[in-house]
């Protein structure tokens, strides 16, 4: 059976003490920004560089994201989406199903405990916490992304920011640097 791969990215540690208004807007820290960047370059450096990314419409979501795939140089498309805040996972399984069918695979970013939960779901159950500026990596067992449903996967990994010591990817840069 065929495959698509489905990568979750929870937002870069954010700025508490920032000014924002609402929750929506509250931006990524120092740190998070760091973080998204190492985390950009990580996955374009895999065999799991996204073809398609939809992003929460919160500031530190798309920020994450757009840090990520600058520092990563990704050439794919990447789609805002307010359905992807505050949303449960049934909501984001419908916005897994209409991603391109052409995209075999998909980052999709967005926020706690939704991201923790979907996972789960995806693998059938167990637990597991995503941590900030973490990348996590479903091998969904679909032939298009219309299919997606609970028990479909299997986690392939889970990467947390911290898991790469920070002067052994200081200086990691995308193939082809």
């Amino acid at each position: 059976m065929a495959s698509k791969q489905l990568l979750l990215f929870r937002h870069g540690k954010s700025d508490w003490d920032a000014d924002f208004s609402t929750d929506h807007e509250r931006p990524v820290s120092k740190r998070g920004r760091q973080a998204a960047q190492l985390m950009g370059r990580v996955l374009a450096r895999s065999q799991y560089s996204p073809d398609a990314v939809i992003t929460s419409s919160a500031v530190r979501a798309r920020t994450t994201v757009e840090l990520a795939a600058e520092a990563g140089q990704w050439s794919c498309p990447i789609r805002v989406s307010a359905a992807l805040y505050e949303a449960t996972p049934d909501q984001v399984l419908a916005e897994i199903r209409q991603a391109p069918q052409t995209s075999q695979t998909l980052l999709l970013a967005g926020h706690e405990p939704t991201w923790s939960a979907l996972a789960a779901a995806l693998i059938g159950g167990g637990q597991l916490r995503v941590p900030t500026a973490a990348l996590l990596c479903i091998d969904c067992q679909v032939a298009d992304w219309q299919t997606v449903d609970r028990g479909v996967g299997q986690l392939l990994w889970l990467l947390p920011p911290k898991f790469f010591s920070k002067g052994d990817f200081k200086d990691l840069h995308p193939p082809g640097h």
